[in-house]
């Protein structure tokens, strides 16, 4: 069977129509207060970057609700904790600025959506007001707002993201058994199972 690719904005908008009047006009250049007190209430958000050459990477970041620290209307920042050191975003911004953010609460539908410029800076008065469990950042993603906006609550309409009874959490091995599957790692199964095992969420700040 022969694929049929679109190639063209035009072709795209006849198979899928023109942007809904209230899609077009919902996103704004700064911060809202309702956007203030989204951002209050979100634990988890997702980073979009590019790399100079066109390449992608999506990081997760999570922390207690708040974590996201205002500066003004127009910025805000993200604090970096302790982790792989492999830092493909951060790579990508400092190459390319530009970069895109989901924020999500647990149970809510709607998203948060911020695309915007960031840039990473090592050392800032705020950091101080973004210490959990007793670790200062080192390092913050501040992003200066292009453009904010809500989004609708289809995918996880669809998806059934927050309901209990939809979850598979044991179709798939462990992270362990996973990672010793896929990758070429020196340790055994079994010290795998003990570093991701219950010591694993004592040592996120650390």
């Amino acid at each position: 069977m022969s694929w049929a690719e679109i190639e063209s904005e035009a072709e795209l908008r006849e198979l899928l129509g023109e942007v809904m009047p209230r899609a077009a006009t919902k996103d704004r250049p700064r911060l809202h207060e309702r956007d203030r007190e989204w951002l209050a209430a979100s634990p988890f958000c997702l980073i979009a970057t590019s790399g100079s050459d066109g390449s992608c990477d999506v990081s997760p970041k999570g922390d207690p609700a708040g974590f996201v620290h205002v500066i003004d209307d127009t910025t805000i920042a993200i604090p970096d904790r302790p982790g792989n050191r492999r830092a493909d975003g951060f790579v990508n911004v400092l190459k390319n600025p530009h970069v895109g953010l989901i924020f999500l609460i647990p149970g809510r539908n709607e998203t948060l959506r911020v695309n915007g410029r960031a840039r990473l800076v090592r050392e800032a008065p705020f950091f101080d007001e973004m210490i959990v469990k007793g670790h200062r950042p080192h390092l913050a993603l501040v992003v200066e707002i292009e453009q904010i906006f809500f989004h609708c609550a289809k995918a996880f309409l669809r998806s059934s993201l927050w309901k209990p009874d939809s979850w598979t959490t044991d179709t798939l091995p462990s992270q362990a058994k996973l990672i010793k599957e896929v990758q070429k790692v020196e340790e055994s199964l079994e010290e795998l199972e003990t570093y991701y095992g219950e010591a694993y969420g004592k040592r996120l700040y650390r």
